[in-house]
């Protein structure tokens, strides 16, 4: 396989791109290397990439680039976005448009125009189905995004639609549930709680902490990622998650079993657009992808603990 791998730089893109080499498969990532986090923790993910022959770095801003080189491969992994429901928000929100919509639509626009289109996997989220009108959620329940970012994510689901049924570009959008472990972006509630614990500092969480996610270990994601790629028959929406559910309250719990000290908790009020409970229905994953969810929270806790610790140096 010649996978294009967008956002290659990030938390889940890095994870990505390591596992379809170590497979035998040549990588070019692109990534725009935005501020949205600190830039030298995507650069350290891309070290071990670089000193990989089959990988190719690019450097550039998918909402003004010449795409249309780049999409001569097989696969496109469109996993470059830009994250966060609570920074959805006022201004930035044309940053969402940019990064998620826009980007989205030029690099559908791209992928149309090759010669022999590229199969089109999108990074979507969990965000979409905002408060959820059942528990464990299929991928039929209608979305109804409840923040901006979500509305984004959205849009480029069904941009992939679009040019599914106008353009024939053959693709599956994945709605990523809390996606979790090591190299986990540093604003995700798991990375600020390890973080906080090991530097002896205060835990800001939002709300009562008995909200709940479906949260997912990257090694699981990356799974359901690559088998989306390389099975052509897989369309449409497929929710990737974890396999259970877990509260906010008892993640703090785990942590403090696994690194023996208690954790300070500053509680806030909800932030607008944080929903209640997240599940995922993974009926389709498993009969479309064969995905099955290999790692439980514990375990995953205690890898990113053991990375958190190792990047930290203590």
């Amino acid at each position: 396989m010649r996978a294009l791998i967008t956002g290659a730089a990030g938390f889940i893109g890095s994870h990505l791109s390591a596992r379809l080499l170590a497979d035998g498969h040549d990588v070019t990532g692109l990534d725009a290397f935005t501020p949205y986090y600190d830039l030298e923790a995507k650069r350290a993910n891309l070290q071990p990439l670089l000193r990989h022959s089959g990988f190719g770095l690019v450097e550039a801003d998918l909402r003004t680039a010449d795409l249309q080189p780049l999409t001569d491969v097989d696969v496109v992994f469109h996993l470059a976005a830009q994250p966060g429901v609570r920074t959805s928000w006022g201004n930035p929100f044309a940053d969402y448009l940019g990064h998620n919509t826009l980007a989205t639509q030029r690099l559908l626009e791209a992928s149309r125009a090759t010669v022999t289109p590229p199969r089109f996997v999108l990074a979507s989220s969990s965000s979409i189905y905002g408060e959820a009108e059942r528990h464990p959620t299929s991928e039929d329940v209608k979305p109804r995004p409840v923040s901006p970012y979500g509305v984004t994510k959205l849009a480029a689901e069904q941009l992939l639609e679009a040019y599914a049924a106008n353009f024939g570009v053959e693709g599956v959008a994945l709605r990523f549930f809390t996606v979790y472990g090591p190299g986990q972006r540093p604003d995700m509630a798991f990375h600020r709680f390890i973080r906080a614990m090991l530097q002896g500092d205060s835990i800001e969480v939002f709300g009562d902490g008995e909200q709940t996610r479906d949260v997912t270990f990257v090694g699981d994601a990356v799974d359901a990622t690559v088998a989306a790629g390389l099975n052509r028959s897989a369309a449409g929406a497929i929710n990737v998650g974890g396999g259970s559910q877990v509260a906010v309250n008892e993640v703090l719990d785990l942590l403090e079993r696994i690194l023996g000290r208690a954790a300070e908790v500053i509680r806030k009020d909800p932030s607008p657009g944080d929903v209640r409970h997240t599940s995922a229905d993974l009926t389709r994953a498993g009969e479309l992808l064969g995905y099955a969810p290999a790692v439980g929270i514990e375990e995953g806790l205690r890898r990113e603990v053991e990375w958190l610790r190792g990047r930290l140096g203590g």
